[in-house]
């Protein structure tokens, strides 16, 4: 861990967004995927990879996991090791997460432009699989993004000060 504290950021509120309930879900949702990309982004190494809590959770691996979670709820990709989305390969470093998860959220949010029913299926190809509803699906990418953004917090301040979103 770093004794060198990192400068504070300032809090950014949550979006105003329009009235509606889509323009509202996925304002949020954008809101916490910039906010978590943002705790790991600059992370230095190796503390950004190394696990802080005994459960093994690193900041570097969360932002992993996450950019397995849009590929799968968004674009059906097929995940076969949920736990193995926890870490990110030796090889790569902060940019490259970073940018591989930037890039689930950019095909993710192509999948969503093109959805004007939140109550309709997801347009995505799993054989055997129904697709859940687009209300759901940012539902639930809120709730799994806004809980690792909170584990990213702790995570971050613990390796360099870091604050703020």
């Amino acid at each position: 861990m770093s004794t060198t504290p990192r400068a504070r950021r300032r809090d950014t509120p949550p979006p105003r967004t329009g009235g509606s309930e889509a323009e509202t879900l996925r304002g949020f949702l954008d809101y916490l995927r910039t906010s978590v990309a943002g705790k790991v982004d600059g992370a230095p190494e190796p503390q950004v990879r190394t696990a802080a809590v005994p459960s093994g959770t690193n900041l570097l691996g969360l932002l992993e996991h996450l950019a397995h979670v849009e590929r799968a709820l968004f674009l059906g990709e097929e995940v076969r090791s949920w736990p193995a989305t926890f870490r990110a390969a030796p090889g790569d470093g902060v940019a490259e997460v970073v940018a591989r998860y930037r890039e689930a959220v950019r095909r993710a949010n192509l999948v969503l432009d093109a959805c004007t029913d939140l109550g309709a299926p997801l347009p995505r190809a799993r054989p055997g699989r129904p697709a859940p509803s687009v209300r759901w699906a940012l539902t639930h990418m809120i709730e799994e993004t806004a809980r690792h953004a909170g584990h990213a917090d702790i995570l971050r301040e613990l390796i360099d000060g870091g604050t703020g979103r």
